[in-house]
């Protein structure tokens, strides 16, 4: 089947390709032969749709001639590729009459980028992608796929922004490596709870992680008593072989312990379980805000939950000095030139910083931050204001 893929992104050299692909097999061997292929590494993400749809709905694979333009830059932190995945399985879905599932899409739109493109990605871009809405910020669960009501941005109150100039990549080994050692952790977690090696091993086959401790997720550990239980039995530094040897392997289908490779299984860790205490602080804040008299605390208190998350981006290895210098701008602006707090975006290393600010002052100290760090770069940088619908919102 013949492929004839041409992508024109503003801001990006326009690519074409053509790919003769026979659909056979399994989706990880399916990616394996397209990446291998002139072209094949983004040509992945479209015709990957294809051989997902076919595994779920049984849509022919027939060869295509497809059409991208995007105004969504590539390489930023701001889900380009989730936005390729949703965009392409609309449209074939469309050309076969199958009208799309509000959840289903974006869970298959992450198979093609986890079993397809080979990227070991949640699954936070797509269903963002796909439901997210203009002017609110959409509450997920990914246990796996539980989407709440939106949360209103309040009145006067703006996150934008600010592209580093570092290309980002969700595929390059140290995202991946730390999803692994945060997984390892787990392992290690769960063997304080009396689980084995083939405990482990059967968790991952079956995928059903309900009778695990937390329900199979770091999440769900209080943090308190993540500190007080856990962090001490996580290792800063542990090489794959012996952690294989002791443990077996991780619940997740997306990674694989390298034998050779050290992690940090401390760090990597205790990301998730921190990060999830500061999201739900900054959620309860953002509902709080336009109730609230002391809306400068309010938004002083969720800038410094920002700053937080992105020095633990940086704690496992996730950071990057341009992504840290917008930060470091923002935080000696400050609340006096209405900026509250600033985070590297997506997967880190690289990408998008994103920043909390609050009125005409706020918005205009943003714009003067990108301008400075464009003059820096001696090149042009993106810069995001406000936000808008997904693909099904």
């Amino acid at each position: 089947h013949i492929f004839h893929l041409r992508s024109k992104v503003r801001g990006h050299r326009s690519l074409e390709t053509t790919i003769a692909f026979s659909g056979a097999g399994t989706p990880e061997e399916s990616g394996a032969i397209l990446r291998s292929l002139p072209g094949g590494d983004w040509a992945a993400y479209v015709i990957g749709c294809a051989v997902i749809l076919h595994r779920e709905l049984g849509l022919p694979i027939t060869g295509a001639d497809i059409d991208i333009v995007s105004t969504v830059p590539i390489g930023k932190g701001v889900s380009s590729s989730a936005a390729l995945e949703v965009a392409t399985m609309l449209a074939l879905m469309k050309a076969h009459g199958v009208a799309p599932d509000r959840i289903k899409l974006p869970l298959w739109a992450q198979q093609v980028e986890n079993r397809v493109a080979g990227a070991a990605c949640g699954l936070m871009d797509q269903l963002s992608v796909t439901l997210g809405s203009k002017r609110n910020l959409l509450p997920l669960v990914c246990q796996p796929h539980t989407v709440h009501v939106p949360v209103g941005i309040p009145a006067g109150v703006l996150f934008a922004g600010i592209d580093s100039g570092v290309r980002h990549a969700v595929g390059g080994a140290s995202y991946g490596d730390v999803r692994t050692a945060a997984f390892m952790g787990y392992s290690v977690i769960a063997a304080a709870h009396g689980l084995g090696p083939a405990d482990i091993a059967a968790a991952k086959e079956s995928g059903e992680w309900s009778a695990l401790p937390y329900g199979g997720y770091l999440a769900n550990i209080p943090l308190s008593l993540f500190e007080l239980s856990y962090a001490s039995l996580l290792p800063t530094r542990m090489k794959g072989s012996d952690f294989l040897a002791r443990y077996g392997g991780t619940i997740d289908r997306a990674t694989a312990v390298d034998a050779q490779k050290f992690y940090d299984l401390s760090a990597c860790t205790r990301h998730p379980v921190h990060e999830q205490f500061r999201v739900s602080s900054f959620e309860r804040l953002l509902k709080a805000y336009p109730r609230s008299r002391d809306r400068i605390d309010i938004l002083c208190a969720m800038g410094e939950l920002m700053m937080q998350s992105h020095a633990s981006y940086a704690a496992v290895g996730l950071g990057n000095d341009r992504t840290d210098e917008i930060v470091a701008r923002v935080r000696a602006a400050g609340p006096a030139m209405g900026v509250y707090g600033a985070r590297i975006s997506g997967g880190g290393s690289g990408g998008t910083v994103v920043v909390l600010a609050e009125g005409r002052v706020g918005k205009e100290t943003v714009r003067r931050i990108h301008r400075e760090m464009e003059v820096g770069e001696g090149k042009r940088l993106s810069l995001f204001l406000g936000s808008g619908r997904g693909a099904l919102a």
